[in-house]
């Protein structure tokens, strides 16, 4: 058990007169405590690198590294286990120069042939995000530190490299049978951590210890453990942060946040992300298969109301995607119309004075922004003779029952997995079966025929594959009207005053790369 003491630095020493005891932060000396990350829900959905493709992403990032990595500075990908790239002039083919003395935490060496098994197994898995390397047709190992990708069409394949999610690189060769192996908490990365404990269902779920044989060494001061911690309600975990018993809460809400940023011994970050809330309605059975009642409700949402009541945590949506990726289209912030509502409740025979309606909602439980979503919504409804069933759920529960179509609305988050627009609408809206992220259940032919095209007119014209964009946004929120859009997420956290060198990175959502993190008292 680490030892706390009640001030590290004169910093905080001199600053504890002038506030509350119970604001004064306590935290332990340098190298002598893990860092602790605390989030609502649950971390690990899916052990299996190449099916991954939700909450884990803030592990795994920690325990497998990509060939590029997304610059938000730069707006461009960045080296990682690639050092440098290059593609042909028509974009077809692509070739990256490895990292030397890179092991996997086998102990295997992470080579060219390495790299493309990897990425065929991937491939092969056809699940999670693998559709990343559709335009791939063959992959070729040169040489020990030279892989050439050749491709169908053109894409930006060092974006796509980049990618959050399907573009690990792991070591295939780690167990006879790789898939049993991963789920039983293991994991065949090459990154700075690597597993110590998994305690499924637990709240403290994961620790991870460091990884001895990282090509990047261990000289300089690093985390040399990091613990994962479920705790779904907001207070607790404010409060454990101001015990010094965790370093790192992903989000906090507007009240626990203005606090934090008062707080001697804190420090608060505040950044846009690429993070959008998503209502999505059930296009295919139940009430909200009549697109008149789905309307009706995404009419009934207080947009503005909800912008107002998050206090800085949230930025109002316009479209599908957010500001700063292709496939944004601005002009499109939506706003309530509860005239409008209660006409197309009528028309479906529902309404006030009309038969009353019931409505099945799921939701994250601990999310207080999607909580205050919520209940405005209810509220709201009420109004036009609808009563909202509103089960919060931790994400496992909610998201299973969501693949069996267990509702007829579905509050959830979405982000890219690569600094693209199409991620939203190739994984959330194109036909699906059975639904992984199609939790609208949307099957319409000319939306899937619209975004089939979208990735290779990113790359071959790019004023194309925004008049694309916006057609699909369009098709999928005016005309069939699958879902709604309250906000764009604004992240808001807080940590430890001791930890230098955190920087929030957009294209990795509540990502923490603690590797790069600096502990000091």
């Amino acid at each position: 058990m680490r030892r706390r003491i009640a001030a590290v630095a004169a910093l905080v020493l001199s600053i504890a007169a002038c506030s509350t005891p119970s604001e004064v932060v306590r935290q332990a000396p340098a190298g002598e405590s893990p860092f602790v990350y605390v989030q609502n829900l649950d971390v690990i959905t899916e052990w299996d690198p190449s099916r991954s493709y939700s909450n884990e992403l803030i592990a795994l990032q920690n325990i497998y590294e990509t060939l590029t990595v997304w610059n938000p500075v730069t707006k461009k990908s960045s080296p990682r286990l690639a050092t440098s790239w290059r593609s042909s002039a028509d974009g077809k083919t692509w070739t990256f120069t490895l990292r030397s003395g890179v092991t996997f935490h086998t102990g295997r060496a992470l080579d060219a042939a390495a790299v493309k098994a990897s990425i065929e197994r991937t491939i092969k898995t056809g699940t999670g995000a693998s559709y990343i390397w559709d335009a791939v047709s063959a992959i070729r190992a040169d040489d020990m530190e030279t892989v050439t990708f050749t491709l169908k069409y053109p894409v930006p394949l060092d974006l796509v490299a980049s990618s959050g999610y399907a573009a690990y690189i792991y070591d295939t060769q780690a167990a006879p049978d790789l898939g049993k192996w991963f789920q039983a908490g293991r994991d065949a990365g090459s990154g700075p951590y690597t597993v110590a404990s998994w305690r499924k269902g637990k709240e403290k779920e994961l620790t991870l210890k460091s990884y001895d044989g990282y090509w990047g060494g261990w000289s300089q001061p690093h985390y040399r453990t990091v613990e994962f911690r479920v705790v779904p309600d907001p207070d607790r975990a404010w409060k454990m942060l101001l015990r010094g018993d965790v370093s790192f809460v992903d989000r906090l809400n507007p009240r626990l946040f203005a606090r934090a940023s008062v707080t001697p011994g804190l420090r608060t970050s505040a950044r846009p992300s690429f993070q959008t809330a998503m209502l999505l309605f059930n296009t295919a059975a139940g009430p909200m298969a009549d697109v008149r009642v789905r309307r009706a409700v995404q009419k009934a949402v207080d947009y503005q109301g909800i912008i107002r009541a998050l206090k800085g945590a949230a930025s109002p949506a316009s479209g599908i995607v957010p500001e700063g990726l292709p496939g944004h289209t601005p002009g499109r912030v939506p706003q309530q119309d509860l005239v409008e509502a209660a006409r197309q409740l009528q028309l479906a025979g529902y309404g006030p004075g009309l038969k009353p309606l019931r409505l099945r909602l799921t939701y994250a439980e601990g999310d207080n922004d999607e909580r205050l979503l919520v209940t405005r919504l209810q509220a709201t409804l009420k109004t036009l003779n609808v009563t909202l069933d509103a089960r919060a759920m931790p994400w496992n529960a909610q998201w299973e029952l969501g693949k069996k179509h267990g509702q007829d609305i579905f509050v959830m988050y979405w982000w890219p997995d690569y600094a693209d627009g199409y991620s939203w609408f190739g994984n959330v809206f194109h036909s699906a079966e059975p639904p992984v992220f199609n939790l609208a259940y949307l099957k319409d032919k000319r939306t899937d025929a619209l975004l089939d095209t979208l990735p290779e007119l990113t790359v071959t014209d790019r004023a194309a594959a925004q008049r694309g964009f916006a057609q699909a946004t369009s098709r999928v929120l005016d005309q069939r009207v699958a879902g709604a859009l309250p906000w764009v997420v604004n992240y808001q956290r807080a940590y430890l005053g001791g930890i230098q060198g955190y920087d929030d990175n957009p294209a990795y959502p509540d990502v923490v790369f603690v590797y790069d993190l600096r502990p000091a008292g």
